[in-house]
């Protein structure tokens, strides 16, 4: 059975450190070879869509009439507006850089062009997060499930501290402040020019804004940015997307309407299984094949994934998925719902008999 079906929690591994422990290839590698030796034509929807430069700016357009508009109103109707409309706008910005970070707005013969337009898409948010969040980003895809170069698995701390549903609330609003630092101690990398060249162009930006429209507004853009990636309905896709809601899946699809608000990001073993596909295109890969995606657990609701994180006691941040796992160890079969050495009756291609929704 592929890697793709044998993830174990983060709480797994770091109560059995002394297993040998084994990292072989991302999970979703095996799926990809298959699914295009099938259906050799979704490469042809491989690409990039210039597009995305006319819908960020459309977006950061409305979040500077905000500004405007919100240069002068009290604090409760300006938190509000943060995370009711800010938020949500700067969120879906946010999943537009990690469109342009996959090179898929220019393509990846013009790297400095996307780089250009994640400077410009990152304005409204406040914080510079476009280029360093593409040079980690590549690591997620290349070390999916990597327990130290995947820094979107929380660290040990956080899975032995956030336990209690109050705590997991904590996190979940820390988790913009979390997911920020969570890089520097996991995996650090020296900054680069380009780097430096987001935190120039941010400063400034922000130096504009509070110059022509005052504190308000530009507190408006940068505490809508940290609602939007913590406690906020948009955040459950950070959750939806690798932990073990199923057992052994590393990663989940959620196929619901706020995937239009941000950039099919939904669509996220479509994503993994093809990085190089623009986020337009990703509903087609399912439609093209079906077997691969509708025979799979997946979500239907990011409010439902957020809820069940805190008062499941089985979810939290220790239940992050984890691609460490020797052959010939136990694996989780989802039909027989147990640990065995082998799961023959599994068919290639997925869990024909499981649920298609998480409910």
């Amino acid at each position: 059975m592929s890697l793709f079906h044998r993830f174990v929690e983060l709480s797994y591994k770091a109560a059995n450190v002394d297993e040998p422990w084994l990292y072989e290839e991302e999970p979703h590698s095996d799926r990809r070879k298959e699914i295009l030796r099938k259906y050799p034509q979704i490469k042809k929807l491989m690409g990039h869509d210039p597009w995305m430069v006319v819908f960020v700016t459309i977006e950061i357009i409305i979040q500077l009439f905000m500004c405007y508009i919100i240069q002068d109103a009290n604090w409760p109707t300006l938190l509000i507006s943060a995370y009711v409309i800010g938020g949500t706008i700067n969120h879906s910005l946010g999943s537009a850089i990690h469109e342009i970070g996959h090179n898929l707005a220019f393509g990846h013969k013009y790297p400095l062009w996307n780089r250009a337009l994640g400077f410009w898409t990152n304005l409204p948010m406040g914080i510079p997060i476009s280029v360093t969040y593409k040079r980690y980003h590549s690591d997620h895809h290349r070390y999916l499930g990597h327990d130290e170069k995947d820094v979107d698995v929380p660290t040990v701390f956080e899975s032995w501290l956030f336990r209690h549903p109050l705590l997991k609330i904590i996190w979940l609003i820390l988790h913009p402040v979390i997911h920020g630092i969570r890089p520097y101690v996991k995996s650090p990398k020296p900054p680069n020019w380009l780097e430096i060249t987001n935190l120039i162009c941010q400063f400034s930006f922000n130096f504009f804004i509070l110059y022509v429209f005052g504190y308000k507004a530009l507190a408006y853009l940068i505490i809508g940015t940290l609602m939007a990636l913590g406690c906020h309905p948009l955040a459950g896709h950070f959750i939806s997307e690798h932990y073990l809601f199923n057992k052994g899946q590393a990663t989940h699809s959620y196929y619901g309407p706020l995937n239009f608000i941000l950039y099919n990001v939904g669509y996220h073993n479509e994503h993994h299984d093809f990085p190089y596909i623009p986020w337009r295109k990703l509903p087609e890969v399912r439609k093209i094949a079906p077997e691969y995606y509708d025979n799979i657990p997946c979500h239907t609701s990011w409010f439902k994934v957020i809820w069940d994180f805190i008062w499941d006691e089985n979810m939290g941040p220790h239940a992050h998925g984890l691609g460490f796992l020797p052959a010939d160890h136990p694996v989780y079969d989802p039909v027989r719902h147990n640990w065995e050495k082998n799961s023959t009756d599994l068919n290639s291609n997925g869990y024909n008999n499981l649920p298609k929704k998480i409910e």
